[in-house]
């Protein structure tokens, strides 16, 4: 619970959410462990299509986004997700995960998807693109490394490798937390920030090799 919202309801309603946005013809919906899965059951749901376990995670992986250098993000993707080809072969996929950052991680898994046999993915977005930084914990970087600053939603979506993409909209999102005793901050999806932020944004000392920069 966070401020009286429970935070798995409030997923559950992105996915319905999205849904209602982006619909789409498909055999089965399968979220991005961990953080899609919730979104991924609201979509099943609200859709009427089979929810179905599409990866089995390597649980000794962190964070793939939050990788230092492109390499390790890749390399981590590769180790992080199987899938179970049960689940794709052979099916039109719908793929829920909660945000695209860079990019990289997204085409990878749904390379992944196909390699395993799905005869189209349809990926969908629990969020909002990214279109600025976090200035208040959630590590989202700076809008040179952030592909909706780049790129269209179609052009997202062909990178990808996606047969389509669907955000989730910012009315939508500040719709999800019912009965909450207060707002949340979308400055990373609009821009407004609820307070006063950096000129600039230091690296974080954790990201430097042991022994530099003290």
């Amino acid at each position: 619970m966070i401020e009286g919202s429970s935070v798995h309801k409030a997923r559950l309603r992105a996915g319905e959410f999205l849904w209602k946005e982006h619909p789409v013809e498909a055999d089965v919906v399968i979220g991005v462990p961990d953080s899609g899965l919730d979104a991924a059951l609201g979509f099943a749901n609200a859709s009427g299509i089979p929810y179905g376990v599409g990866f089995i995670k390597n649980r000794y992986v962190g964070r793939t986004f939050i990788q230092p250098s492109q390499a390790q993000r890749t390399n981590s993707v590769k180790i992080k997700l199987n899938v179970i080809k049960e689940t794709v072969k052979n099916k039109r996929v719908v793929l829920i995960d909660d945000s695209i950052v860079r990019g990289t991680t997204s085409k990878r898994i749904v390379n992944l998807i196909r390699e395993a046999g799905a005869k189209e993915i349809h990926v969908r977005i629990s969020c909002p693109p990214f279109m600025n930084p976090c200035y208040f914990g959630t590590d989202i970087d700076s809008k040179e490394n952030l592909i909706a600053c780049k790129m269209s939603v179609p052009e997202i979506c062909q990178m990808i490798g996606a047969d389509s993409l669907g955000y989730l909209s910012v009315e939508s999102v500040n719709r999800l937390a019912e009965n909450s005793d207060c707002s949340f901050c979308d400055g990373c999806f609009t821009g407004n920030y609820p307070a006063p932020v950096p000129k600039e944004i230091p690296k974080d000392k954790f990201e430097f090799k042991i022994g530099k920069n003290g």
